[in-house]
C-alpha cells in the first residue's frame, strides 16, 4: 500500500522498453485495483509515455465481495452498494455521503477496508449511519481473507457486529443486507422477488 503509483510507473517504463509486464492486484484488478491507474498513467499526457504507447490488458478476476457472498449464502441477489471505508484517497465526509446515500435507497451494502491500525472508529460511524435506516437485527455477514488462506466467516446482525470488532481488519469484506435480507439454516438470503 502507498506505493502503487510508483508500482504502475515502474511497470509502464518497463513495457515501453518492450518488455510484457504484469501488475497483480487481488481481487480484479478494475475493481479497487491497479487497472485504472496503469491507464491514467499512461494516457496522462504530461508524463512522456513513449509512442506507440503499450497496449492494456485487464484480465478479470474474482472480487472479495462475490468470493464472500458465495461463503455467505445469497446476500447479493438484488441491487447492492460496494463502498471502501479508506479515506487515504476519498475524503471521509465522501464516504459518509455514499454510505447515506445507500443506506436510504436500501441496498445491500458491500463495505470494503473497514478497518486498519490506524483507522479503527469509521466501520462504527458507518454502522450508525447505516442504523439510521435499518433495524438492529439486519443481517451482517463478515469475511476475512475470501479465498486465500486462513479465510474465515460469520454472520451477525448490525447491533452485535461490535462484539466481532477484533475480527475485521483490511482483508475482511462485510456485506450488510437490504430491508429483505434473512438468515436462514446459517445462510445470508437477499431475495430477488420471485415468489417461491
Amino acid at each position: 500500500m502507498t506505493q502503487e503509483i510508483d508500482r504502475c510507473k515502474k511497470a509502464v517504463e518497463l513495457a515501453a522498453e518492450g518488455r510484457k509486464v504484469a501488475i497483480v492486484s487481488s481481487g480484479d484488478a478494475g475493481l479497487y485495483g491497479m487497472a485504472g491507474l496503469i491507464m491514467e498513467i499512461i494516457s496522462d499526457p504530461g508524463l512522456q509515455v513513449p509512442h506507440p504507447r503499450p497496449e492494456i490488458h485487464v484480465v478479470p478476476g474474482v472480487p472479495a465481495f462475490c468470493a464472500a457472498a458465495a461463503i455467505l449464502g445469497a446476500p447479493i441477489m438484488h441491487d447492492f452498494a460496494s463502498i471502501s471505508l479508506s479515506d487515504l484517497l476519498t475524503p471521509w465526509e465522501v464516504i459518509e455521503r455514499r454510505i447515506d446515500a445507500a443506506a436510504l435507497a436500501d441496498f445491500v451494502i458491500v463495505l470494503y477496508n473497514p478497518k486498519s491500525k490506524k483507522r479503527v472508529v469509521h466501520l462504527q460511524e458507518a454502522i450508525d449511519i447505516i442504523m439510521n435506516y435499518r433495524g438492529g437485527d439486519t443481517p451482517v455477514g463478515i469475511v476475512r481473507n475470501a479465498s486465500r488462506i486462513n479465510e474465515e466467516a460469520r454472520i451477525t446482525t448490525l447491533t452485535e457486529l461490535s462484539k466481532h470488532n477484533d475480527f475485521v481488519d483490511m482483508t475482511t469484506v462485510l456485506i450488510i443486507g437490504n430491508s429483505s435480507t434473512f438468515i436462514r439454516d446459517g445462510r445470508m438470503i437477499t431475495p430477488r422477488g420471485y415468489r417461491v
